[in-house]
Order: C-alpha cells, then sequence, then structure tokens
C-alpha cells in the first residue's frame, strides 16, 4: 500500500483521528516516517511518550503557519490533512478563527505540498460541509472546493489532492458520548430533538478507509463511505437507560438529519459497494481515470434519515464497549 515505505505527515496529528491514525499504520503498515505535526505541546509528549516507536517525528506547528507548513513537508510522500476547529458552537462564535484554520490552513498545506513535491494529499471533511447549515460545515464546504481545485493549478507538479467526507465519529472529542457519559452522573440528559439522527463511524473504520483511499485516488475525487445512521435518542437510552431525557431544541448551527451525497452530485457519482466516489466537474479530470463503479439513479441522495443501514441498540453498545 502507498502508506508503506512512505514519509507521512498528519496535520493536527495529536487529535482523536491522528491518533488513531498513528496506531494503525505503525502497526500494521511499515511508514519510513510519520510526522506528527499539531500545536498542542503537551499531546506531543504524551503521544510520544505512548508510542516509542523511532519512525515518530513532532512538529510544533499550526497550519495556520504557511512557513512551518514548508518545512514540515519537505521530503514529504503523504500529507494526511486532519486539523481543523470542528465544534459547531465554537464556530459559530469565533467565525473569523474557524475561517483562519480551516480555510486558510487549506490554502497553505495545498501551496506548500505543490511546491514540495508532495505526491498525494488527502484531506479529511465532513457531511456537515453538505448544504451547510452552520459557519463550521461552510468552512468545510469551501475547504472541499480547494483542495479539490487544487488539481487544476498544480502546474507541472505531480501533487495529487482528494478529499474523504464522512460522518460523526464515536468517541471523538466532537462526539455526544463524552457529554452523555457525564450528564449520566446526574441522571439527566439533554438531547436537542428526539428526530434527530446521525451517521456514525468508529475511529478505525474511518483510519482504514482512509488509507484505502489513498491507494486509489488518481486526485479530484470526493470519497464517500457507506455508514449506518443512528438516532441520537436511541444512543441516549443506550448510555444512561434509567436517565429522564430532557429536549432542549436544536443548538444553533445544528442539523436535524446529515447528508454526505446530495442530488445535485449523484449524477457525477458512482456506487462502488461499500462507497460511493464523486467526480470533479473541472477539465483537468478524464472520465475514464475512474475505473469500475455503478452510476447512480436520478434523484438519488444520501441522508442519515433515508439511509438503509441502522444501529441498533445492541451495534451501539458494542461500539461503545470497544472505546
Amino acid at each position: 500500500m502507498f502508506v508503506d515505505d512512505a514519509t507521512i505527515l498528519v496535520t493536527g496529528g495529536t487529535g482523536s483521528f491522528g491518533q488513531k491514525f498513528t496506531e494503525i499504520v505503525l502497526k500494521e503498515h511499515h511508514p519510513k516516517a510519520l510526522r506528527i505535526y499539531s500545536r498542542d505541546e503537551l499531546k506531543q509528549v504524551e503521544m510520544q511518550s505512548r508510542f516509542r516507536d523511532p519512525r515518530l517525528r513532532f512538529f510544533i506547528g499550526d497550519v495556520r503557519d504557511r512557513d512551518r507548513l514548508y518545512r514540515a513537508l519537505n521530503g514529504v510522500d503523504l500529507a494526511v490533512h486532519a486539523a481543523a476547529l470542528k465544534q459547531v458552537p465554537v464556530a459559530e462564535y469565533n467565525p473569523l478563527e474557524a475561517i483562519k484554520t480551516n480555510i486558510e490552513g487549506a490554502a497553505n498545506l495545498i501551496d506548500a505540498s505543490i511546491d514540495n513535491g508532495v505526491p498525494r494529499v488527502m484531506a479529511l471533511s465532513s457531511d456537515k460541509a453538505v448544504h451547510p447549515v452552520n459557519l463550521y460545515g461552510a468552512t468545510k464546504l469551501v475547504a472541499e472546493k480547494l483542495i479539490i481545485q487544487a488539481n487544476a493549478y498544480r502546474g507541472r507538479a505531480q501533487t495529487r489532492f482528494s478529499v474523504v467526507r464522512y460522518g460523526n465519529v464515536v468517541g471523538s472529542r466532537g462526539s455526544v458520548i463524552p457529554v452523555f457519559r457525564e450528564q449520566a452522573k446526574t441522571g439527566i440528559l439533554t438531547i436537542t430533538d428526539e428526530r434527530m439522527t446521525r451517521f456514525w463511524i468508529t475511529q478505525e473504520q474511518a483510519v482504514r478507509l482512509i488509507v484505502t483511499c489513498i491507494d486509489r485516488m488518481q486526485g479530484g475525487e470526493v470519497f464517500v463511505p457507506k455508514i449506518p445512521s443512528m438516532r441520537v435518542v436511541e444512543l441516549a437510552k443506550v448510555l444512561a437507560p434509567d436517565a429522564k431525557l430532557d429536549v432542549v431544541g436544536i443548538r444553533p448551527g445544528e442539523k436535524l438529519n446529515e447528508l454526505l451525497l446530495t442530488e445535485e452530485e449523484a449524477p457525477r457519482a458512482r456506487d462502488f459497494g461499500d462507497h460511493y466516489v464523486i467526480e470533479p466537474e473541472h477539465p483537468f479530470w478524464k472520465r475514464d481515470e475512474l475505473k469500475g463503479g455503478r452510476p447512480l439513479p436520478a434523484g438519488f441522495r444520501y441522508t442519515s434519515d433515508g439511509n438503509s443501514d441502522w444501529l441498533s441498540p445492541q451495534q451501539l453498545r458494542e461500539m461503545l464497549r470497544d472505546l
């Protein structure tokens, strides 16, 4: 696989995704070096102590810092872009900060990757980037557009840029699980709406998906995995079956249901069994670059409430036990 014998850099590498990516890649693959790029000094020290692997390198840096990214990406074969401000309420009340990290940070990564001749760049996106109703989703939509269009202005450089777009991650820092577990001690769980649904994926599934997509990428695709949905009220009942549910109303910038693939994207998307691939609308993309897959029916959309795959309470319990 491409990650084997590669020098890899992960932005936001001390986050929940970066930690799991490091664990799996070091254990199951053979990278030449794995560079962790983040601004969190304490987490880097803790991570270094946890893994104790000579292939690990640690760079203190922010994706807002273009010069530091240039230095960190020198000699890199693969960049995995996971750095972002992800909390919806935080982005709503700190919009300029979200723009600086999520949009300007993506632009800095693109320039630094092209100028350093990084062969492959894979960026992580979110279901909130699709028909966004909050600032976080809007910044991720712009970041997606920047990453894909980077394939057109790379010039003679060989850098390929692609995106993986997926849903909520079980147990991540932005997950509702830690909140529910803390609230369970009081006997009252707050939920915003009893009808709310979400796509659900584990950290391990996310990492394995991305490693596979890195192998398959041609540059310009948006990869969308087929993942199950869950009802937030079911999750609350599994975590604290005896707790009272307090319905507090949808927060600013929050959706009732999530969308991973729109009807506008469907005509240029293909079904590959366990995932969809959305082809870019730009002249740099040649239709024969993507082999296989089935076209999607007219009007198709992939939504968390219209999903055919739902997590049962037992499956939710099993996922929670694995955290």
